[in-house]
C-alpha cells in the first residue's frame, strides 16, 4: 500500500482503492506495526473516487514527512566507496573512505530537519559556493521510535562533490543546506522487508535532452538495512521516528555537474518517480 501527504490530507492507496484518513501524520506512521493499523483503519476510511485522489495527490502533494529528522548512511555501496575516493586523491583523503567501506561501524551522518526538505515535483538546491554537484538516488527507510523499519521511500541526498572532496571535514557543508534533501512522493508500506532486487534508477534531463540515467539494485548494498537501522537507535531516540537514506549505488561521471534547470526522476520500483528541478537558492 501507499500513503501521501497531501494539503488536504493523507490519502491511502490499497491496490486500486483510494482513502482520505484525517489522522495526524506523526501519530499515524508511528506504529509497531504500520501495515496492519493501515488496513484496520481502511474498514471505516472515507473512500474516494480514483479522479478525486489522482487530483488531489497531482496538485497537493507533500514530502512525506512531518516531525522527523532525516539521516543519511554513505559509502555503503563500492561505486559510493570509489568515488569518494576518486574526488579526495588530490587531497590525500581518499584512505578514509576505503576504511569506512570495510569498517563494522558504517557512516551515518545528520541530513536535513524537516522543513528543509522538498518534496516530489518542487526544487532542490545546488550551492552556489560548490562547481562540482550531483544527485544521490536512494532508498530511505521510514523507522518508527522504537526503531523498526516501517515504510520506505525515495531520498535525493544532493551532494557538494567539490566541497567534500577538498576535505572530509567539510562533509556538513557539502551535505547539510537548504532544500538539498528530497523525499517523495509517497511512503511504500509493506508486509515484509522490501526486497533486495528492487531497483533503483534515475535520468537528469538538461533542456529536454538526456544527459544522465542509470540503475542499480539493492542487491550491491554491502550492509542490510536493518544494520543501518540499527547503529542509528543504537545511541539515539527518536519521539516520532526518523528517516534514514540508506546510500547511492549510481553516481554521475566525474566530469558532470548539475545546472540549475536541470530535471532529475528517481524511479524505485514498487514506490514510484520522484521528480525534482534544480535550483540555486536565492
Amino acid at each position: 500500500m501507499h500513503l501521501y501527504k497531501t494539503s488536504k490530507g493523507i490519502i491511502l492507496q490499497l491496490q486500486d482503492n483510494y482513502f482520505l484518513l484525517k489522522d495526524d501524520w506523526d501519530l499515524l506512521i508511528n506504529q509497531q506495526n504500520l501495515y496492519s493499523h493501515l488496513l484496520q483503519l481502511s474498514a471505516s476510511a472515507e473512500a474516494m473516487t480514483h479522479e478525486d485522489a489522482a487530483n488531489n495527490i497531482k496538485e497537493n502533494i507533500l514530502p512525506p514527512i512531518g516531525s522527523q529528522e532525516v539521516w543519511a548512511a554513505g559509502v555503503t555501496y563500492l561505486r559510493s566507496r570509489d568515488a569518494r575516493m576518486e574526488e579526495s586523491e588530490d587531497t590525500g583523503a581518499a584512505d578514509c573512505y576505503q576504511r569506512v567501506y570495510e569498517a563494522e561501524r558504517p557512516e551515518l551522518f545528520f541530513k536535513s530537519l524537516p522543513h528543509r526538505v522538498s518534496g516530489h515535483g518542487q526544487l532542490v538546491n545546488i550551492r552556489k559556493d560548490s562547481k562540482w554537484d550531483v544527485p544521490e538516488p536512494e532508498l530511505a527507510l521510514y523507522i518508527n521510535s522504537l526503531g523498526t523499519i516501517q515504510a520506505y521511500t525515495i531520498g535525493n541526498d544532493m551532494s557538494s562533490r567539490s566541497i567534500e572532496g577538498e576535505n572530509p571535514l567539510y562533509l556538513p557543508q557539502a551535505k547539510m543546506y537548504e532544500r538539498s534533501a528530497a523525499l517523495g512522493p509517497c511512503l511504500l508500506v509493506i508486509n515484509e522487508p522490501i526486497a533486495m532486487t528492487t531497483s533503483i534508477a534515475i535520468t537528469i534531463h538538461r533542456n529536454g535532452e538526456k544527459m544522465f540515467d542509470d540503475a542499480t539494485t539493492l542487491a550491491n548494498l554491502k550492509r542490510s538495512l536493518p544494520e543501518l537501522a540499527g547503529w542509528l537507535y543504537k545511541e539515539m531516540d527518536f519521539e516520532h521516528g526518523a528517516f534514514l537514506m540508506t546510500g547511492t549505488c549510481v553516481v554521475p561521471p566525474n566530469d558532470f555537474t548539475l545546472q540549475a534547470g536541470d530535471v532529475v526522476n528517481i524511479s524505485i520500483s514498487g514506490i514510484g518517480t520522484m521528480t525534482n528541478t534544480i535550483a540555486l537558492k536565492q
